[in-house]
Order: C-alpha cells, then structure tokens, then sequence
C-alpha cells in the first residue's frame, strides 16, 4: 500500500502513542497493585517493574513529542489514565500490567519490523525506539520473577 510522508508519519506517531497508552496503563495499575503490597514487596514491584517501565514511558512521550515537533505535526498529551479498582488483587493487577507492557513492546517491534522509521522517521527517532525497547524486553522475564516471587 503505498502512502505519502506525511501520512505515514503520522502512522508512526499514532502507532507510538499507543504504546505510551498502554504504558500508561501499565503504571496504573503496577501503582494500585504497590498500595496493596506490604512496604518489602511493594519495594520489589517498584524496583524490578515500575521503575523501569516509568523511564521508558517517559522516554516514549518525549520521543512522541521530539518527533511531532521535528515534523511539524500536532503533539499530543498523555493524560495519566483512571486507576483501576483494587478489588482485582494485586497479583492481576500485575499480571494485567505487565501484559500492557509486552503490548507496548510489541506495537514497537512491529513499528519497527515496518520499516517505517526508516521510510519516514529520522535517526533520532529509531535511537529513541530502540532505547525504549531495551528497556522493555527484559520486563517480560521480570515481570515473572517478581510474580513468583511474591506470590509463592
């Protein structure tokens, strides 16, 4: 299918902003699930999953906003989403989280399996998806351990 620079820039821009939409989610949910969890386990949840799916959340917004503005297309917010109700139960609320965040990773690596960051992005914007998937590709294994780890 063929299609202008523009439009397929504004296909990586929405492809992108959905997976800061579901890291968004992810942190929702990893913070009502860390309100449930004694002050140890909670420091554990933090560590090995908020934490780093904060920084690529923030990294994936900035990267959003950097690309919008280097092409003069319109910037979007994020408003932080709803927190979910904590009668889930921290255990699925993690588990619903770090399923958000291998949704994420994989809307980026299918973006970039695209090729489009190449057709139409710039280096700044590959070096910037690639940076975020680093730190979301290990977050699938952490995401376990920290499971059974706290619920064993």
């Amino acid at each position: 299918m063929a299609y202008t620079t523009a439009e397929g820039r504004q296909q990586l821009l929405d492809t992108v902003a959905e997976a800061v939409d579901a890291l968004g989610e992810a942190l929702a949910r990893f913070g009502v699930a860390y309100e449930e969890l004694d002050e140890s386990r909670g420091d554990l949840l933090e560590e090995r999953l908020f934490s780093p799916v904060q920084k690529a959340y923030g990294r994936l917004r900035r990267c959003h906003a950097a690309f919008a503005a280097r092409h003069g297309l319109p910037a979007r917010s994020f408003a932080q989403p709803d927190a979910p109700a904590a009668w889930h139960g921290a255990r699925r609320l993690v588990e619903e989280a770090a399923d958000a965040v291998a949704d994420a990773d994989e809307a980026l690596a299918e973006l970039q399996d695209s090729l489009l960051p190449v057709e139409v992005g710039d280096p700044e914007l590959r070096a910037d998806l690639a940076d975020v998937r680093a730190l979301l590709g290990p977050l699938d294994a952490a995401a376990d351990d920290v499971l059974r780890q706290l619920w064993r």
